[in-house]
């Protein structure tokens, strides 16, 4: 029997676009027999050590990882009607040097990036690329967008770009299928790249809820985000109820003509391996003045 890893995954904490309960989405991972999971939760790492603990307590290997926010241009830019656009790349951390970028790339899309979403760039992309896997994300990826628009070269200038920021066999083309027109039309495309870049592909479902019947409930949630009501036809909405926790025999069926696209999700989730210490004080050391006693160089300070 084979094996397929959900790489791309958005929880509850991806705020008020996920309804994946961690513990529950922890139990239906055991009824599918699957014995790894990622977290890519928009933007943010909020639920990474819940994510953490609970994948561990259920024998599930948890891997670390985030769909960051890429700015148009850099993240430093924010002109009005051009720099409130945002690609997505998923990011997963192979190690705890790749955790620690992580944390780096996160903080800094919040603090120094941050317009409409916590931005990041290419720069500070190559800056904390060790560790990290990439993936090119759905069809809000560049790589998606471009092939789209039906501009190929460019495309392929982006792939090789992300290629030589992670690295030989650390970037992935993601294909994904959720009954979606805009998906179908760009898998040849993806399936091209591929061949003519020898970027790998890897097959994902853009997880945001457990079960199929549960796309409901992150429609509602969209509501609340967008200020919209269930009976606005206009509002912003899924075209499908496909982005569900599907089963392996599912995911086989969608991608039976590309099988190492399934494959490759086992051998990303064998490579990522951050291990998380919760034994040990991790408390900063203050260099005291001469002259100072703790007590009083913190008064001095405040």
């Amino acid at each position: 029997m084979g094996e397929f890893v959900h790489l791309h995954v958005h929880t509850n904490y991806s705020l008020l676009d996920g309804a994946c309960d961690i513990d529950k989405l922890a139990k239906r991972l055991l009824e599918q027999e699957m014995k790894s999971v990622a977290i890519t939760d928009h933007g943010v790492m909020y639920g990474v050590i819940d994510f953490y603990k609970t994948m561990n307590s259920y024998g599930i290997k948890p891997i670390i990882g985030c769909e960051v926010y890429m700015a148009e241009r850099t993240m430093y830019d924010r002109e009005p009607g051009i720099d409130e656009e945002q690609y997505h790349l998923v990011l997963l951390a192979k190690d705890n040097q790749g955790y620690k970028n992580l944390m780096k790339l996160v903080s800094l899309g919040f603090t120094e990036g941050f317009y409409y979403k916590p931005r990041i760039d290419m720069s500070v992309l190559q800056k904390y690329s060790q560790g990290l896997i990439g993936l090119s994300a759905c069809l809000a990826g560049k790589i998606p967008t471009l092939l789209l628009k039906g501009n190929y070269e460019e495309a392929k200038k982006t792939s090789l770009d992300l290629k030589e920021i992670f690295g030989r066999d650390n970037f992935f083309l993601e294909v994904q299928d959720h009954g979606i027109l805009d998906q179908r039309r760009i898998i040849n495309d993806l399936i091209r790249l591929s061949k003519e870049t020898g970027i790998p592909l890897v097959a994902t479902n853009d997880v945001h809820y457990i079960k199929e019947d549960d796309a409901s409930v992150q429609d509602a949630l969209l509501c609340i985000q967008t200020g919209k009501t269930l009976d606005d036809e206009n509002r912003m909405k899924f075209q499908t109820s496909e982005f569900y926790l599907k089963s392996l025999d599912e995911m086989e069926e969608l991608f039976s003509y590309i099988p190492d696209a399934i494959e490759n999700t086992v051998r990303i989730a064998d490579r990522c391996n951050v291990k998380l210490d919760f034994d040990t004080l991790h408390l900063p050391s203050f260099k005291v003045p001469e002259g100072f006693t703790q007590d009083e160089y913190l008064e001095k300070l405040c």
